[in-house]
């Protein structure tokens, strides 16, 4: 049988998230131009991440008692029948089409939990001491699919309509469903040592009770929720500053190349930058840096108003961002016992699904007050997340503590 690796993971999850990129931002154009009101645009746009808030630590638990191939399997084969959902959504009008649009979206956001048993399934297979590097790789895969999703949407709507965007992810999840039969073998192989089943709520608090595990997964979510403040008011912050008309074409491409070049700045120091950074810096150290330099960036950006200091304010966050997981899920994984990687993991993730829910309310809210109030809020939370970790993390850890995970088959 086919020995696991870290490639075979990363293009499945690469593939993945390429189905999510050529979606996710048609989604509030095809709300609006169904006359959703503004409480329907956000249930639509919350789905995704509810679900994922929901089911995260579920599906996690589920690979540490059944392996990781088959919930990834059925993941994966979900996320195809969600974007079959959307496809047909997107050429019907009025409610029904509103309706399954949040269908298509929760139907995903439950399949797209599966970034959890992807990181539990490095885990697997990576020894403590690099598992921060590999789990950059997840991190690549999320800036890669961010960049060439959106380009496929835009050409498959071009050519085939507004559905033309659904049928082609799922046609490329379909794609994936299939190639992850023919190549990703077992990571995993449970033991007859199976933890604990808890409900979902008392399995955050055995989970964020634990030592400095709680408070990476408390760091995570704070990183998230800053991001994702960037991310919700990004536009309307360009077309502030720079005079850019929002209804233009050209200024809908203005911003979608800027958040294209974040997303290549991030991948390239995900892929590139961050098993380097750690051999020098260790987890904790890099944790702090990451924080420090989000804060740096974004406390200046909405007073940025030339392109060459946005673009390297953007560039700094993006790095900053895009340093911050890889860490944060190595140390958390190095901590955990193998026999609960997917459901702590799980947890972690679903914080930050979390943080995804509660961050676009929050810009919005307090960008119509003063644009630059969410951005000198953030780097406040950031700068004091980044103090916070430099006091508790940087003691007494080695990324040695947790025994080398079992491996199918041995």
């Amino acid at each position: 049988m086919r020995k696991p690796s870290v490639l075979i993971i990363f293009l499945t999850v690469f593939i993945d998230l390429v189905g999510f990129g050529i979606v996710i931002p048609l989604l509030p154009i095809y709300a609006n131009n169904l006359h959703a009101t503004g409480w329907q645009i956000g249930a639509i746009m919350s789905a995704f991440s509810l679900m994922q808030f929901i089911f995260a630590p579920f599906l996690g638990r589920l690979s540490d008692r059944i392996g990781r191939r088959p919930v990834l399997l059925t993941s994966t084969a979900g996320a195809a029948v969600s974007y079959l959902i959307f496809a047909y959504a997107s050429g019907l009008q009025g409610n029904t089409a509103l309706l399954l649009l949040f269908i298509s979206r929760a139907f995903a956001g439950l399949c797209s939990a599966n970034i959890t048993v992807a990181q539990a399934y490095i885990a697997d297979i990576t020894p403590p001491e690099q598992r921060s590097k590999k789990m950059g790789l997840i991190g690549m895969a999320f800036g890669l699919g961010f960049i060439f999703g959106p380009l496929i949407g835009s050409l498959a709507r071009q050519h085939f309509g507004p559905s033309g965007p659904g049928w082609a992810a799922a046609c490329l999840c379909a794609a994936n469903f299939l190639l992850a039969l023919a190549i990703l073998p077992e990571s995993w192989k449970p033991s007859s040592e199976h933890v604990a089943q808890r409900p979902h709520l008392d399995q955050w608090k055995h989970t964020l009770t634990r030592p400095k595990v709680g408070l990476l997964i408390g760091v995570f979510f704070l990183a998230t929720f800053c991001f994702t403040c960037f991310e919700t008011t990004l536009g309307l912050l360009v077309f502030s500053n720079f005079s850019v008309d929002a209804e233009s074409a050209r200024g809908i491409k203005m911003v979608a190349y800027l958040f294209a070049y974040a997303g290549i700045m991030g991948a390239l120091a995900q892929g590139g930058g961050t098993g380097r950074l750690v051999k020098m810096m260790g987890e904790p150290k890099l944790i702090v840096f990451s924080l420090f330099l989000v804060a740096i960036s974004l406390a200046p950006m909405p007073f940025a108003k030339n392109w060459p200091l946005l673009l390297i304010l953007l560039a700094i966050l993006a790095i900053g961002s895009s340093l911050t997981r890889p860490p944060v899920f190595g140390m958390i994984s190095n901590l955990t016992p193998p026999t609960e990687q997917g459901v702590t993991i799980g947890v972690a993730q679903s914080a930050g699904s979390l943080a995804r829910i509660l961050g676009p309310s929050f810009a919005a809210i307090t960008f119509k007050s003063h644009p630059s109030v969410p951005y000198l809020v953030c780097a406040g939370v950031s700068l004091l997340t980044g103090f916070l970790a430099w006091q508790r993390l940087t003691k007494d850890y080695s990324p040695a503590l947790t025994p080398a995970p079992q491996k199918a088959g041995s």
